[in-house]
């Protein structure tokens, strides 16, 4: 199965070099393959959607099953190989960050958890997805990502499940441009800047060269990483996305969104600020450490938008206000949701 991240390439390039046999990766990991899309680095959705549609009907074909010449069910697969049935035993033997609490009572792993959660939002949520997506104080989106990440759902059979659900054609084109157009241009994001997608310097030019002029403006609000990380600061909607993340391993999306831009404000220069997001979104995420995760958190710094109208701290990138957040959702509503999941987490 294909990998996009830097580490995914040099396993499979060392299970290549060292298997005494022919090794044959195959395309899982996106509907589209990146390098059938594009041979270069998208500059925004708008670049990349008509490249990822003109494939997108032949991608999402099932193919032929194909008759199996050698079976395999009788190697003993786990000669030479540690026990790994016991989950606890595997993980002591690794250099793990143990602060992290576990949140299964809220998101069991597995392929068919996947399903069952899917067939739910497909039943409850997906009437009406184009418009509530962003609504941050509901529950109507998928919680695919994670399942995604660990590769216990394909993208293609979700995107052949929302497809054929029973929904309006604008949810329906709504869900898959996530699933499809945004989630694949981060595939592209870190297969082209295999040395900068997590790093900084991947930034675009314009957006680089406007925070640096910003860099010293004055913080009407300042905070270290632990205040951040614990949720303490001045606003209780960044405060209660935080605990979310901590508590659940999730965060709606739209107030990914929120929470990145803050720490941008909220850090003494945009680098650090940079680190930081990066370092809290794939500490405390269920699907960080994944290409969207790269995208998502050098979003907030300009990758794939355009220049804004310049004001302090932010200079020509995107600027996100309380404000703005109160007006487009409810979040007062989104603080007492996140309580109730804290406490369903924490419950045995």
């Amino acid at each position: 199965d294909r990998g996009y991240l830097r580490h995914q390439k040099q396993w499979r390039s060392r299970v290549a070099a060292e298997a005494p046999c022919r090794v044959e990766q195959v395309e899982g990991d996106v509907v589209v393959p990146v390098e059938t899309v594009t041979d270069k680095a998208e500059y925004a959705a708008r670049t990349i959607r008509p490249k990822i549609h003109e494939h997108l009907e032949r991608c999402l074909q099932l193919p032929d099953p194909a008759p199996v010449e050698a079976p395999s069910l009788d190697l003993d697969v786990e000669a030479g190989l540690s026990p790994l049935d016991d989950v606890e035993a595997v993980t002591d033997r690794l250099d793990l960050d143990r602060s992290v609490a576990p949140v299964s009572n809220l998101y069991p792993g597995g392929a068919s958890e996947a399903e069952q959660i899917l067939d739910r939002f497909l039943g409850e949520h997906l009437d009406g997805y184009d418009g509530n997506r962003n609504q941050i104080q509901t529950r109507a989106v998928s919680h695919m990502s994670k399942y995604l990440h660990f590769g216990q759902i394909s993208p293609v059979w979700l995107a052949r499940q929302v497809r054929s659900a029973d929904g309006p054609d604008s949810d329906i084109e709504s869900y898959i441009e996530e699933l499809v157009v945004r989630r694949e241009l981060a595939m592209n994001h870190v297969h082209f800047r295999p040395d900068t997608y997590d790093a900084y310097e991947c930034l675009p030019e314009w957006a680089r060269e406007s925070l640096a002029e910003h860099a010293d403006d004055e913080r009407e609000h300042a905070y270290g990483r632990a205040e951040l990380e614990q949720g303490e600061t001045h606003d209780p909607y960044w405060n209660a996305a935080m605990k979310e993340m901590r508590e659940t391993g999730y965060m709606h999306n739209y107030m990914r969104m929120y929470w990145g831009k803050k720490i941008l404000e909220w850090s003494p220069n945009p680098q650090t600020a940079f680190d930081r997001t990066l370092h809290l979104n794939n500490k405390y995420f269920l699907d960080g450490r994944d290409p969207n995760s790269f995208a998502n958190v050098a979003w907030i710094f300009g990758l794939h938008d355009r220049g804004w109208k310049e004001r302090p701290v932010y200079g020509k990138v995107r600027y996100m206000s309380q404000g703005g957040l109160e007006r487009k959702a409810d979040p007062d509503a989104y603080v007492e949701k996140v309580d109730r999941l804290a406490a369903d987490a924490q419950s045995p």
